[in-house]
C-alpha cells in the first residue's frame, strides 16, 4: 500500500539556524490557495535507504520558506507520495501529484530508470521536476530541472583521477554497475573514454546485477583475479540502492584493501556509509559535487539547518541532498523573481539563477537545465565522512550529451 498524504508548516522551527530561524511570531499569509510541494521519492523499497533523506530535505526547506514568510505571500505546502522503488509507480504518482493534488513543483526521484518514468508524464502535463541525482546524461526536458551531475562533472574526472598518479596510475578498469539504464550508459561513455586513451577492451571488465543484489563473494573474487593479472586495477560502482551495504561488506572480507585495488562509487555517500561498518574500507573514493566534510559557511549554515531539524547532531548530509537544497532555493528565487509558480514563466525565470551553494561554489542553472558544479573526488575515512583529496579550482559547465556516445557526439553538450 502506497502513501499519500499532506505535510503542513510546523507552527515553529525550534532550533534552526539562527540566520534562518522563524519568528518569534506565526507569518500571516495572504487568504489565498498555499503553493503545493511535490515529493516523489521513495520512502520504502530497495531505495528507501537513500531517498527517505531527499524527502526530509524538501520538507525541512518547506518550512524554512514558511519560516521566512513563504512565497508571494502564500504559504507553501508539501504534498508526499511513496513511490516505492516501483518504477512504474513513479509514473502514477507523477500523475496523481499534477492532476489531482495539482503541485507547483516537484522534487524527486533518484533513479534513472524512475526518471524516465516519470518523464514523459512531466512532459505531457507541463509540470517541472527538479532531479537532484548524478546520472548518465543524453537527456534534456524543458520539464526537468538536473541538480546532479552529468558525466563530464563526476564520472570521467573520477576516472582520469584512477589513471593519474595521485590515483594509483590504474592500466585495468572494473565497472560495477545496477542493472539499468544510469549504470549501462554511464559505462558505455566510461568505456568509450577509457579507449581513446588506449585501455583496450581486454583491460575492462563489466558486471551488472538486479537492484537490491546480496551474493557479492563470487563477483568481488573475479575482480580479485582480473586485478591478479599483472596491472594495476580499479574498480568503478555505479552500484545503487542497499546493494551496496552487501558490496562493501565483501569487499571488506574478501581483504580488497584500497592501496590495492582502489574502489571510485558514484552513488554512495555519507547517508550510505552510516549503515556500514566503513574501518575496511578506508582510503576507497566517491565522487562527487559536495561532501559533508567541505569546509564552507554555506556548508556549515547547511549542516546546522539540516541538523536541527532533523533533531539528530548526528545526521549526516550528502550531494544529493545539496542538490536538492540548491535545486529548491533556485526555484524559490525563479518564483520570486517571475511574481508567479506558473511552470512557463518559472522555467524561464530559473535560467541563468545563481546559488552559493554547500559545496564552497557558486553554481548558475545553464540553458540546458543542467547546474555549473565543482567536481571533487573524497576518501573514505573510518568515521563515515569523507577526506577530500581532489577538487575543481572552479565550477565545472554541465555536458549532457556525451562526445563518446557516437550517435550524440555533434549535438550540443553545454
Amino acid at each position: 500500500m502506497t502513501e499519500t498524504r499532506k505535510i503542513t508548516r510546523r507552527a515553529a522551527l525550534a532550533g534552526l539556524s539562527t540566520a534562518l530561524a522563524m519568528p518569534a511570531f506565526r507569518p500571516s499569509f495572504a487568504q489565498a490557495a498555499p503553493i503545493k510541494i511535490g515529493v516523489l521519492h521513495s520512502l520504502s523499497g530497495t531505495m528507501a535507504i537513500s531517498e527517505t533523506a531527499l524527502r526530509d530535505t524538501v520538507l525541512m526547506m518547506v518550512e524554512v520558506q514558511n519560516a521566512k514568510g513563504g512565497l508571494l505571500g502564500r504559504r507553501l505546502e508539501a504534498v508526499v507520495v511513496d513511490p516505492a522503488s516501483n518504477w512504474p509507480l513513479f509514473a502514477e504518482k507523477a500523475r496523481e501529484l499534477l492532476q489531482v493534488h495539482k503541485v507547483d513543483v516537484t522534487f524527486g526521484c533518484w533513479t534513472s530508470v524512475s526518471r524516465k518514468s516519470v518523464l514523459p508524464v512531466f512532459e505531457e502535463l507541463n509540470g517541472m521536476l527538479f532531479y537532484p541525482v548524478q546520472y548518465e546524461g543524453e537527456e534534456e526536458s524543458r520539464n526537468i530541472f538536473y541538480t546532479g551531475a552529468a558525466p563530464n562533472q563526476q564520472a570521467i574526472p573520477a576516472v582520469e583521477y584512477l589513471m593519474g598518479p595521485d590515483g594509483g596510475e590504474a592500466k585495468r578498469i572494473v565497472l560495477l554497475g545496477t542493472d539499468y539504464v544510469y549504470p549501462r550508459t554511464t559505462n558505455r561513455i566510461l568505456r568509450g573514454f577509457l579507449n581513446s586513451k588506449g585501455i583496450t577492451d581486454a583491460d575492462i571488465m563489466e558486471e551488472y546485477t538486479p537492484f537490491g543484489h546480496s551474493d557479492w563473494q563470487g563477483i568481488v573474487a573475479r575482480v580479485k583475479r582480473f586485478a591478479g593479472e599483472g596491472k594495476k586495477t580499479a574498480i568503478v560502482s555505479t552500484i545503487n540502492g542497499d546493494a551496496n551495504v552487501p558490496f562493501y561488506r565483501e569487499l571488506g572480507n574478501q581483504g580488497i584493501k584500497a592501496e590495492d585495488i582502489p574502489c571510485v562509487a558514484f552513488s554512495v555517500g555519507e547517508e550510505e556509509l552510516a549503515g556500514i561498518d566503513t574501518r575496511p574500507l578506508v582510503g576507497h573514493l566517491a565522487a562527487w559535487n559536495y561532501f559533508m566534510s567541505v569546509q564552507s559557511p554555506a556548508n556549515t549554515e547547511f549542516k546546522n539547518l539540516w541538523q536541527a531539524y532533523i533533531k539528530n547532531p548526528r545526521r549526516v548530509t550528502n550531494d544529493p541532498m545539496e542538490a536538492t537544497y540548491t535545486g529548491f532555493n533556485m526555484w524559490a528565487q525563479a518564483v520570486a523573481k517571475s511574481r508567479t509558480t506558473a511552470v512557463d514563466a518559472v522555467r524561464t525565470a530559473v535560467i541563468g539563477e545563481k546559488f552559493a551553494a554547500p559545496a564552497g561554489y557558486t553554481e548558475e542553472m545553464l540553458p540546458n537545465h543542467h547546474l555549473s558544479k565543482p567536481v571533487m573526488i573524497g576518501e573514505i575515512q573510518a568515521d563515515g565522512q569523507f577526506n577530500i583529496v581532489y577538487k575543481t579550482p572552479e565550477v565545472v559547465p554541465a555536458e549532457n550529451w556525451s562526445r563518446f556516445i557516437p550517435e550524440n557526439a555533434n549535438r550540443r553538450r553545454g
